[in-house]
């Protein structure tokens, strides 16, 4: 199996998963992905930074067959797309010691059943030496987990993120050559994983700006050479600027809501405001969650059933909610046959966004001349709100 040298005495030997369409049973994947782990060969030490996921271990494995010795595994986060490979290593290594901090030794213990006495726990800041090349830990809680942390290689200005940076994207490119491609990438990953970090974010970003940086090491996705490129899209994402967006995510049963969407659509178009559809039956989850990214403004389209939204809107809302996007508005429209929850559910389902609801429009059976004026209004609503806070 191939591994491949990124500076003199560190390898890449991680794996690429060019068939996975699907990560938690629930994330999209159309380009793959890949589960990066590193080896580092100190002039005293040998460090593997991360493992793989475990239907990739034969792969780690074999990369190390002619290791004679690794001396630390560095576990930056506990999910077992990075840990799961831990203990068959350890079986290889028996000397070996987990390094980590604290919370990530507990996780192990829990999720994988790594012996205590296997570890080693390191504090923010803390160093590692491997000889010639020294290892210092950053703690990044909450990107994504509680317990995810960094590792800066002082000597080669590398700084091992785990999932932070990452993107799922399988690529023979070892660094991340086109950077259109990778950027796309990078903001999916972002979107579906990273956003409700947004805060955390801000502030480990924060944490590493005076680190003079060469190479950033995902543990997903190609690594950058520029580090400069993820930084900034990175900075771009989780600023407070929206774009003068509307993301219309809608269902349409037997074609009321339908009409209002296309009516909207036209309507917010004229006003020269971008509109984003998604037809929920059909929709990539990962494009909605990309479009939430940088929109001004969400849009729930439903019809009634049973008295409540469609349960594909209501999933919408909840994407919405749980992703927790820097969206500033948001809307209800649709229609309803006899009587209805739908405005009270779908606001009851949006809490977490910090949004101001502007005035849904739900009409009885098909829409007609007085609902379309009020979608009109809708629209110079959305223009008027959009201009007192873009640029």
């Amino acid at each position: 199996m191939l591994y491949r040298e990124i500076k003199d005495n560190i390898y890449y030997v991680g794996s690429i998963d060019w068939d996975r369409r699907l990560f938690d049973e629930l994330i999209p994947l159309p380009d793959g992905t890949s589960y990066n782990a590193y080896l580092i060969k100190g002039s005293k030490k040998t460090a593997l930074i991360d493992t793989v996921d475990p239907s990739k271990t034969y792969e780690l494995v074999d990369k190390l067959k002619d290791i004679k010795n690794i001396d630390y595994i560095i576990a930056h986060h506990a999910e077992q797309d990075h840990s799961g490979s831990i203990p068959d290593i350890l079986k290889l290594y028996p000397k070996a010691k987990v390094v980590c901090n604290p919370k990530c030794k507990n996780m192990l213990i829990d999720l994988l059943d790594v012996p205590e006495d296997r570890f080693i726990e390191i504090e923010d800041g803390e160093t590692l030496s491997l000889g010639d090349k020294t290892l210092e830990f950053i703690y990044a809680p909450w990107v994504h987990w509680p317990e995810t942390m960094l590792t800066y290689l002082r000597e080669d200005k590398i700084l091992f993120t785990c999932d932070f940076f990452g993107s799922h994207l399988a690529t023979s490119n070892l660094f991340a050559k086109d950077e259109d491609r990778v950027y796309e990438s990078a903001k999916r990953y972002y979107a579906e994983i990273m956003m409700p970090f947004r805060t955390p974010i801000k502030k480990n970003i924060d944490k590493i700006k005076d680190l003079d940086i060469s190479i950033i090491a995902p543990s997903h996705g190609p690594l950058y050479d520029n580090p400069k490129f993820i930084l900034d899209a990175y900075k771009e994402w989780i600023s407070d600027e929206v774009k003068n967006e509307v993301v219309l995510a809608y269902i349409s049963m037997h074609g009321s809501t339908k009409a209002m969407v296309e009516y909207l659509i036209d309507a917010l178009t004229q006003r020269d405001i971008e509109v984003k559809p998604f037809n929920l039956s059909v929709a990539d989850i990962g494009e909605l969650a990309i479009s939430l990214v940088d929109a001004a403004t969400i849009i729930i389209a439903t019809p009634t059933v049973l008295g409540n939204a469609h349960p594909l809107a209501v999933y919408a809302a909840y994407l919405a909610n749980a992703l927790r996007p820097k969206t500033r508005y948001a809307s209800i429209i649709g229609s309803y046959g006899w009587s209805g929850r739908t405005i009270e559910q779908i606001k009851n389902t949006i809490k977490n966004l910090k949004v101001e609801l502007l005035e849904p429009v739900l009409v009885k059976g098909y829409p007609r001349e007085d609902d379309f004026k009020l979608l009109d209004k809708l629209a110079d609503n959305i223009k008027s709100e959009h201009s007192k806070i873009i640029k």
